[in-house]
């Protein structure tokens, strides 16, 4: 039985809201952030489908001067690299966040749209399946370019889990930060499901997730069973029944380990993603590793402690020049309040408007990060406009990642509730009448 808001559910997966945005939105193209010049290079590179990946790179520009901008003696400087990771429903302005993180330390920021997200090319994403692909060619960009020292992975909720499929095919990535990566597709569905308070039958549950495995697969081209992170970071002893799931899936088993120092985070609020997916992660990894628990839920801004600790980590396994103590100079790393009409003139200066945005802000994936001199790079634009509960199923497209996790959770609801009403109509029916005894007097 195909249930109203099934389409809600597949979307959620791999069609969620996109993130649509401006040029502009990505900030000037040279800039100063608390001393340190920066520039940024617009990119476009092609993964192995022959989609378009829409990039940037922003790079210490050590003589970059403000006051000559037509200076063609700017040199590009070899230095470490972060590649930052969006999540399933964002894009590449997520990742602006990292800006006064790594930038200010002589660690170069590569950000760019998966597959399916921002204004890069394709329909759909794939949680991880096919985005380690489009990893995979950026970092093969970075190595040609040879302005790449070092490389380390940066990525939330769908991108963390493209670091790990990545990272255990690619040794020589420096370090990892995950942040909210689930352990498999089973696991995240279940744990939604038990959310809602339902009990749900193995074979119910499968039930469901047949369904949603052939959707996925009919449109997407993947299946969701193969989306295992955990299976991508510990040895496996396999049996005889493992060994005919190799013929059968030999995505899972590519790998033996994965040991590249990784620190990993999650809030333990989340209730999309729940946070024992990343303990599991964690217990099961094999390399050097962290973990840091955060306060807040999946979309909650990352606190300010966390991102010194992401920049200790990463100067520490990057192999940066700059001391750990530089890291403690870090005052300012959080996003700034929302923003209108950012020009593109480098030198204008750039200040917060409508404040009464800012508890709404808080709420969201930071995608932009404060910079010294009176500059600031402008903020992601406002929330997508709600519309009313009725204009939403008709619909049955996530409007943002709350509406995403608000419609996953409706449709398992809904799909339980027909599931059991549909068992025990039919325990009703295959039962005999009951006949009454006459007693004997």
């Amino acid at each position: 039985m195909i249930f109203p808001q099934y389409n809600a559910l597949w979307k959620a997966i791999i069609r969620p809201s996109r993130d649509t945005y401006e040029d502009h939105e990505l900030g000037p193209s040279r800039f100063r952030i608390r001393g340190v010049p920066v520039y940024r290079e617009d990119i476009e590179l092609t993964n192995p489908r022959g989609q378009h990946l829409k990039c940037s790179w922003f790079h210490p520009n050590w003589k970059f001067d403000n006051n000559d901008d037509d200076d063609d003696d700017d040199q590009e400087v070899c230095c470490p690299c972060v590649i930052y990771l969006h999540g399933n429903c964002s894009s590449r302005l997520e990742g602006l966040q990292a800006i006064p993180v790594l930038l200010p330390l002589g660690i170069s920021l590569f950000v760019f749209d998966f597959a399916g997200s921002g204004k890069s090319d394709g329909e759909y994403v794939s949680l991880g399946y096919y985005e380690k692909d489009d990893l995979a060619a950026v970092v093969e960009y970075l190595r040609r370019s040879e302005l790449a020292s070092t490389i380390g992975l940066w990525g939330r909720s769908m991108g963390a889990v493209t670091a790990l499929l990545h990272g255990d095919r690619d040794p020589s990535i420096a370090g990892m930060v995950i942040d909210s990566a689930f352990q498999d597709m089973r696991t995240l569905a279940t744990d939604l499901a038990q959310q809602l308070g339902f009990r749900i039958p193995g074979l119910m549950l499968s039930a469901v997730l047949g369904m949603l495995r052939l959707s996925v697969k009919s449109r997407a081209h993947f299946d969701i069973f193969d989306l295992e992170p955990i299976a991508h970071v510990s040895i496996f002893r396999l049996t005889m029944k493992d060994t005919n799931k190799v013929k059968s899936r030999p995505f899972l088993f590519q790998v033996d380990q994965t040991y590249i120092p990784a620190l990993f985070t999650a809030a333990r609020g989340d209730t999309f993603i729940n946070s024992r997916n990343t303990d599991a992660l964690f217990e099961k990894y094999a390399g050097d590793k962290n973990l840091v628990k955060v306060d807040g839920n999946h979309n909650t801004t990352r606190p300010k402690f966390l991102m010194h600790s992401i920049a200790i980590f990463f100067v520490n396994t990057l192999g940066c020049e700059t001391t750990v103590d530089a890291v403690l100079d870090l005052n300012d790393l959080s996003p700034p309040a929302e923003q209108e009409d950012a020009t593109e003139d480098q030198n204008d200066s750039r200040t917060s408007t409508d404040p009464s945005d800012s508890a709404e802000a808080n709420n969201s994936p930071p995608r932009a990060g404060d910079l010294s001199n009176g500059l600031s790079m402008p903020s992601p634009p406002r929330e997508r406009i709600q519309f009313d509960s009725d204009r939403l199923i008709e619909a049955a497209v996530p409007l943002s990642c709350f509406e995403e996790d608000r419609m996953v959770e409706e449709a398992l609801e809904q799909s339980m509730e027909e599931s059991l009403v549909d068992d025990k109509e039919r325990r009703n029916e295959d039962m005999p009448p009951i006949r009454k005894e006459k007693s004997a007097l």
